[in-house]
């Protein structure tokens, strides 16, 4: 318990400003490359720093890895009304309330709530807003209602005059697609393709998992001749990824909570290079999916009765470290016999982990990742990972003309 309780201090203790960096606005990259997998590659290996090209990652990774990817898709989350006065309300949706599930949601007909977040919140006193969209050479009215509030987002219903047409329809023609805020432009139609992954094939999230927007089909072409296998899951990415850490410490950081869905195949894979290959995640989003895995199993192990529609990671329960803690392969079993119990063959969770310093990593043995905020939840995952290195990491790609962020170069970043 005291050994416990010291990680916790440990970490919640933590001082925000100790990742504090000074990037350059001309640092930011404000558009895509023309062409994904020629972007810069950063490879650091045991505290050695490579300059590589992206579309030379396949020869680079570890024999035998297995790359894990984030297949969601960003919606097209900002839908923007004007009022009868001229002022303009932007609704941005964030999760589905009810119904709670993404895919049930997505194929309503006539309504349904979600939590938004309101922009020009002043200016909408409570009435309905209406919007006319046109699909098929159809007008479909499209509503917005204030149903409640809920912590520090809106519940807006949305409903439409035309059940001919779900609601994964209604956002694609009605919305616009959210690139990041520190762009500081409008999104353009080169984005609609572009902050996409090749992969991407799941609605739900409102921000890309950037490291993925390197890959193209040269590159999973050569990853697969390499010898080297992938497997997917699914993590809908929150409008909390862009959110500094404001408060002096990260006790003060309320971390978001995100949804994801992984099928028992991958996690039969996952035992599988547990013990015979390595373990690389593409991106932050599906490292904290990874490792919210073993925290999962921990649940089932200490919970035979475990109901599968319970399971979420909380914020610091990465940190009730114990004596004898059980293997990730333990914690990869448990999950599965709870996937029979449940006579499931898909996982349903959510995750509000945050991975900083003094965690210790399970599951990913590698990380394949853009370059993130000063201050961010981000960085700290980097730094839980890299330790102080992350700082040697960036110097050097600030000194040798890398481009940060989500349109920014790429890292691979490994230890043995």
């Amino acid at each position: 318990m005291e050994n416990r309780n010291k990680l916790l201090e440990q970490v919640t203790g933590i001082s925000t400003s100790d990742y504090a960096y000074d990037l350059p606005d001309d640092k930011i990259a404000r558009y895509p490359l023309a062409e994904r997998d020629q972007s810069k590659l950063l490879i650091w290996k045991n505290g050695q720093i490579l300059d590589e090209q992206f579309q030379k990652l396949p020869e680079c990774l570890p024999a035998n890895s297995l790359l894990v990817f984030n297949n969601t898709k960003v919606i097209r989350a900002r839908i923007h009304f004007m009022k009868e006065t001229g002022a303009r309300i932007e609704v941005f949706c964030l999760d589905p309330f009810e119904p709670a599930d993404y895919q049930i949601a997505f194929q309503a007909t006539r309504s349904c709530i979600w939590k938004c977040m309101i922009g020009n919140r002043k200016k909408w006193k409570g009435n309905r807003l209406r919007k006319t969209i046109r699909i098929n050479d159809i007008d479909i009215e499209l509503y917005a209602e204030q149903s409640n509030q809920l912590s520090n987002k809106s519940l807006i219903r949305f409903s439409w005059n035309n059940p001919d047409f779900e609601f994964a329809r209604i956002i694609e023609h009605a919305g616009s697609l959210p690139i990041p805020p520190y762009l500081n432009r409008e999104t353009e139609q080169s984005d609609l393709e572009r902050y996409q992954t090749v992969y991407s094939k799941i609605k739900g999230s409102v921000a890309a998992p950037t490291a993925g927007l390197h890959f193209t089909e040269k590159v999973f072409s050569d990853l697969k001749n390499a010898g080297h296998q992938l497997a997917e899951l699914t993590l809908h990415v929150g409008a909390g990824t862009f959110q500094p850490v404001k408060s002096e410490t990260i006790s003060g950081h309320q971390m978001h909570s995100e949804h994801f869905y992984i099928h028992r195949d991958l996690l039969n894979q996952l035992l599988h290079f547990h013990h015979s290959g390595k373990t690389i995640a593409v991106g932050t989003t599906s490292a904290r999916t990874l490792e919210s895995l073993y925290w999962l199993g921990i649940q089932a192990i200490n919970n035979p009765g475990l109901d599968v529609s319970d399971l979420h990671v909380s914020q610091w329960e990465a940190y009730a470290e114990q004596e004898n803690q059980p293997t990730a392969s333990q914690a990869f079993n448990a999950l599965i016999g709870l996937l029979d119990r449940n006579q499931t063959d898909v996982l349903s969770a959510s995750t509000q982990i945050i991975i900083a310093p003094g965690y210790r990593f399970r599951v990913t043995d590698g990380l394949i990742t853009n370059f993130h905020q000063p201050q961010s939840t981000l960085l700290l995952l980097i730094s839980a990972y890299l330790g102080n290195e992350w700082r040697t990491i960036y110097n050097h790609a600030l000194a040798n003309n890398y481009r940060f962020l989500s349109y920014g170069d790429s890292n691979l970043y490994l230890k043995e």
